[in-house]
């Protein structure tokens, strides 16, 4: 398991990240969500000692991560990180051989890579001449090749078609599978809410939610109910206790304490067929934007090292 503990760092005055805790189990993945500036970038350098945290510790299976460990991470950069003029499979190759994996293995894994990926007929192109979309692909394997212990990937998705988003999500999962922690962040929630088995969102440089992605939907449920039925459902404006949000036909959206939604559902049954009820659970978006929206003010200052 890679645990964050505790992990600060201002950058002169400004404190971008504040106390951070979070652990990426084995085998999981977890999304690193927050708005532009709330701290992501920089949490992941630190854990990869790119940046040095000004106090709080990681670890990685309960050990500090030195110079050995990193050795066996993969990271992708949000920025573009590889070699404009040189041939992808080369480069892919160039980059396994400096973890000390021989050159025949090397070149097999980088071709594995582009195969999976899409790119196999392109692996003597040069960088340059790719989409940014296949570009990001690349950026991909480049983090891939060297069969990672942890991956760390910021915005690994950022330009890809949906088909191209597709093959990318099940390379990294097969990885997960294997027994990798995988920390990624990126802005696309849906597909946020599609991979991660964990979630993490920070804002203002400090964790406001951590966990198991269903136990984050449920804790913030709250008390949102969704009625339909056979017949014209406007009397629920009636019920005492009940807030519609929203009546369309044969179907109410409405907030309630459990013991009126019960009472809702008695008198829908004394009315007519109900088709459906249930508590309505919030999307992964959903919840982010709430957690930001009541975040203290200022917290999504942007800032340019963050």
């Amino acid at each position: 398991m890679l645990s964050v503990r505790n992990i600060s760092r201002s950058f002169g005055t400004h404190r971008v990240v504040d106390d951070v805790s979070f652990d990426v189990g084995r085998g999981r993945l977890t999304g690193f969500v927050g708005g532009n500036g709330a701290g992501k970038t920089t949490t992941m350098r630190m854990i990869l000692g790119v940046l040095r945290p000004d106090s709080g510790s990681v670890t990685l299976d309960g050990e500090p991560v030195g110079q050995a460990a990193l050795h066996g991470f993969g990271y992708m950069p949000e920025e573009r990180g590889l070699y404009p003029k040189m041939e992808i499979g080369e480069q892919l190759a160039y980059l396994a051989r400096l973890h000390g994996i021989d050159k025949a293995t090397a070149t097999q894994r980088g071709d594995d890579l582009l195969e999976r990926l899409g790119l196999i007929e392109r692996r003597r192109d040069k960088l340059e001449a790719l989409s940014l979309g296949n570009q990001q692909r690349v950026q991909v394997a480049a983090a891939l090749v060297h069969d990672p212990d942890v991956l760390i990937m910021d915005e690994p998705f950022s330009g890809l078609d949906p088909l191209a988003v597709d093959e990318v999500v099940a390379v990294i999962a097969e990885h997960a599978a294997r027994g990798v922690p995988v920390l990624f962040s990126s802005h696309q929630l849906d597909v946020v809410e599609r991979l991660c088995d964990d979630l993490v969102i920070i804002a203002g440089g400090k964790v406001r939610a951590a966990g198991e992605r269903e136990a984050l939907r449920d804790q913030y449920s709250g008390n949102r109910w969704s009625l339909e039925m056979n017949g014209d459902v406007g009397w629920v404006r009636g019920i005492p206790g009940v807030t519609v949000d929203e009546l369309a036909g044969t179907t109410a959206l409405f907030d309630a304490e459990p013991a009126a939604a019960d009472a809702v559902l008695r008198s829908a049954v004394d009315r007519g067929t109900v088709t459906s009820f249930r508590p309505v659970r919030p999307t992964l978006g959903e919840i982010f934007r709430d957690i930001v929206v009541n975040a203290p003010a200022g917290a999504e200052e942007k800032v340019e090292a963050a």
